[in-house]
């Protein structure tokens, strides 16, 4: 299956970000069951993210946060992946820069949901957006040339 290799990094992506799933529920279930100002979870009808968020502490809510990420800019990654993979372009030097993507986004996730220092957050995230910008004008070059 030549140009398949891209897919490995998509799926370590895919598949870290069930483990941010896990991990954001291990903590804010926990979090809500402890909070006096949270009625029961089990009771709760209506709640939205935002009315939670301020009765949960910030060290739950960078879990949340981090999983809502995953989730916006990593979907491009998906796409991107997907086209090089059919048009054959999916291994070499492009499934090396995927691998480099993965790799970036989850360090951004340990940052966020660790310590959270915004710049270097900002950095991983600069560095990992470069990085998919570089795959799609390389995905798009083989598209419309």
């Amino acid at each position: 299956m030549i140009g398949m290799d891209i897919l490995a990094p998509a799926i370590a992506l895919m598949i870290w970000t069930m483990i941010m799933w896990a991990w954001m529920y291990a903590t804010r279930i926990p979090a809500m069951s402890a909070s006096p100002e949270i009625p029961e979870p089990s009771k709760l009808v209506g709640t939205t993210p935002a009315s939670l968020r301020e009765k949960l502490p910030e060290r739950v809510n960078w879990k949340a946060d981090n999983y809502n990420h995953l989730h916006e800019a990593p979907t491009v990654f998906y796409a991107v992946a997907i086209i090089l993979a059919i048009v054959g372009q999916g291994d070499g030097m492009n499934a090396f820069l995927a691998w480099i993507y993965t790799g970036l986004r989850v360090m951004h996730s340990l940052v966020q949901v660790t310590a959270n220092r915004v710049m270097v957050r900002f950095v991983l995230f600069a560095v990992s957006s470069v990085v998919l910008i570089v795959l799609i004008a390389k995905a798009a070059f083989i598209v419309f040339a």
